[in-house]
């Protein structure tokens, strides 16, 4: 009974609740169970098992008295610990913040609670949502449930490692993620499952410990492209206290999976056919090509001539906004404090101990590009490539509705092999940050399994608040794909 409910979707929980074959309370039993056979992949750093009993519970009195607050009520998800959390720890994995139990509940988090659904627990991340493989968490690394692969244990991808591991090992039903520069796509892409970046300003930021505030955004991480416009709607929506939230409707996505694909025009970037692209990788993206025009879509090449610049750029922006994101944390409000003689030496001790040295080293490449001297040549300068970068999409978007893409340029490697270089790590973001520095809406499709049989992703691209044109493409993607495989022992 365990494996049947730890194996369906969110919607087909939905549907089996309403008809009452199980209820709200063997559902979170079972993925509670599941959780605790699966620690080893140490996807959580926080769980909740006696406040999800009690949400289920809950939701089940309210089923019974007709009174279901929609698609999600009942159902189990887990959230990143990036997400303030009323009276729950939120560490953002780092040791800075390893005890701090916020007073106040994040917008989306709020929102999905409102919506009925039952917290699991909270997600291992990289530090503060920096990094490309969920190794640098204080909490340490978390296990991709793909591996081992040739007796290495892999990395789940980054940032939103832990809930791209927990959904792809039938630990919850859906999670939340952030993507900064590809944060929740890659990570999708490497655990086979969907994730959906959404447009920045659809969800809101508050509530979220921040990285780089120009560049986060919330969004769902699930097992089908369905699921991920159910959650995405529960989490979207203007909100007054995010000045970077948009006041924009939202609407109906899950209906946008099933209205087809006929007459739709697909863009395929020439710049990304990159030098070195691994050759499974370009044959799947071909084979993505190949799907949707079968599905009566039209493929057109676009040129998005700024592409080569995008990395650069962003590995100036995103260091720049955290050096000035992550100066509060100074040991004299809240989190870790590491005593020192005088006031300095206390900023000091607090945060060469509370910061790890994937943080520390992004926090100095920030302060040094945004001081003086080096400001003009190098964030005022990255600022404008970002607008030409934005301004490649705009004009691709007047020929073509979707953009189709790699979403990673490799299956995932293991634990540890990229660690001692940098700039590989930063590499595997070099097909999700150009989306991200656009501010579009972008979504992980699992596509196909590499040579080693581990999971491939396509992504899909879209125009700004345009995610049920991109909802729509990933479904008829995802159709054609036919991708059932699943980690084993899932």
């Amino acid at each position: 009974m365990t494996d049947a409910l730890t194996s369906l979707t969110i919607a087909a929980a939905r549907d089996a609740l309403a008809g009452g074959k199980f209820s709200a309370v063997e559902l979170t039993e079972a993925h509670l169970q599941a959780m605790g056979g699966a620690s080893g992949l140490n996807a959580f750093i926080t769980t909740t098992p006696e406040a999800a009993l009690v949400g289920a519970a809950e939701a089940d009195a309210r089923r019974a008295k007709g009174e279901t607050r929609g698609p999600l009520d009942g159902i189990p998800l887990a959230i990143k610990d990036l997400f303030c959390t009323e009276g729950v720890r939120t560490s953002a994995g780092s040791h800075i913040l390893d005890n701090f139990v916020p007073p106040y509940e994040s917008t989306v988090t709020g929102k999905l609670r409102a919506a009925g659904a039952v917290m699991l627990g909270k997600t291992n991340l990289d530090e503060f949502a920096m990094g490309s493989s969920n190794t640098t968490s204080w909490f340490g690394p978390v296990k991709n449930p793909w591996g081992p692969q040739d007796g290495k244990d892999l990395v789940p991808g980054g940032s939103s490692g832990g809930s791209a591991a927990a959904v792809a090992g039938r630990l919850c039903l859906g999670a939340t993620g952030t993507d900064t520069g590809g944060s929740i796509r890659q990570p999708a892409s490497f655990c086979g499952i969907v994730g959906i970046k959404p447009t920045y300003g659809r969800c809101s930021r508050w509530g979220i410990v921040a990285f780089a505030s120009s560049l986060d955004q919330a969004g769902p991480m699930t097992r089908s492209v369905r699921d991920a416009a159910i959650m995405l709607a529960a989490m979207a929506g203007h909100d007054p206290k995010d000045s970077t939230s948009a006041p924009v409707a939202v609407p109906d996505f899950e209906a946008a999976t099933g209205r087809g694909i006929r007459g739709l025009k697909v863009g395929i970037p020439r710049e990304y056919r990159i030098d070195g692209m691994a050759a499974e990788i370009d044959a799947l993206w071909r084979q993505g090509e190949a799907w949707l025009r079968e599905g009566g879509a039209e493929i057109c090449e676009v040129s998005l001539p700024h592409t080569r610049y995008a990395l650069a750029t962003y590995y100036i922006i995103a260091p720049a906004e955290a050096s000035s994101n992550l100066a509060r944390y100074d040991g004299v409000r809240f989190g870790l404090r590491v005593p020192g003689e005088t006031l300095d030496e206390m900023y000091m001790n607090t945060r060469g101990e509370g910061f790890g040295a994937e943080v520390r080293r992004r926090i100095l490449i920030g302060t040094y590009v945004l001081s003086a001297g080096y400001y003009d040549a190098y964030y005022l300068k990255a600022q404008k490539v970002r607008s030409l970068i934005a301004r490649d999409f705009a004009e691709a978007f007047e020929t073509v509705d979707v953009i189709l893409t790699p979403t990673a340029p490799s299956d995932a490697f293991a634990i540890g092999e990229n660690t001692d270089d940098p700039v590989t790590m930063y590499l595997n973001d070099v097909f999700t940050v150009p989306t991200s520095l656009a501010g579009l809406p972008g979504i992980s499709v699992p596509a196909g399994l590499s040579a080693r049989g581990l999971p491939l992703g396509l992504q899909l691209v879209g125009r700004p608040f345009d995610e049920e044109t991109v909802l729509s493409a990933a479904a008829a993607m995802e159709s054609a794909a036919g991708f059932d495989a699943a980690p084993s022992g899932c």
